[in-house]
């Protein structure tokens, strides 16, 4: 582990671009990131400062509302991102993502939606009712096939890969992953392995 700040602003709350930056960071010292494709367009996004700034100010509004998702939508990324990565839900990784998508290319807009829809839709055609509302284990089961299936497989990775990384470049799943405030990892604890499906 390499020291970093011991002082005063080791113990205040860190923005988005702060805990972004300590997170780019580790991924330069050669760190790797859990379940996220290093070609996946989150990546571009994380590293505009305007856009993590805007994310800064709306993590503390309480009356926040997508600004490209539709409420629908939004329901169904925070319960799929619930089951692909427990705590996205806390980390408010929806909100994240919507910011994210609003100031992205239209073609990646699109495939993120299209890639929900396949998820919704495989949920109607198995279950008979939405995403958001199965039970625990049909969401698991769900994902778990739908994973699996070659025709969803891209699907599948997309939306993990938004999850993901909105995930572990919050405080939050920058602790899971061993932050602590105070020190910048060479390699985070436990994510020594290369990129996994």
């Amino acid at each position: 582990m390499l020291a970093t700040d011991t002082g005063p602003e080791a113990t205040r709350k860190l923005s988005r671009r702060e805990i972004v930056q300590k997170f780019l960071g580790g991924i330069a010292a050669g760190a790797g990131l859990p379940l996220v494709a290093s070609s996946h367009s989150i990546y571009r996004l994380l590293s505009d400062g305007a856009t993590l700034d805007r994310a800064e100010h709306m993590r503390s509004a309480v009356d926040w509302k997508p600004l490209f998702l539709n409420t629908q939508q939004d329901t169904a990324l925070t319960t799929v991102a619930e089951v692909i990565v427990p705590g996205s839900t806390s980390a408010k990784v929806n909100q994240f993502i919507d910011l994210l998508l609003s100031v992205d290319t239209a073609e990646h807009r699109r495939d993120f939606i299209t890639s929900l829809a396949a998820v919704e839709n495989e949920a109607k055609k198995r279950f008979g009712r939405g995403f958001a509302v199965l039970a625990q284990g049909e969401r698991e089961t769900l994902l778990t096939d739908f994973s699996k299936q070659e025709t969803h497989q891209e699907d599948f990775h997309n939306l993990k890969d938004w999850i993901a990384g909105a995930y572990y470049s919050s405080e939050q799943g920058m602790r899971e992953l061993g932050w602590n405030g105070n020190y910048a990892f060479e390699s985070f604890p436990g994510c020594l392995h290369g990129e996994q499906d």
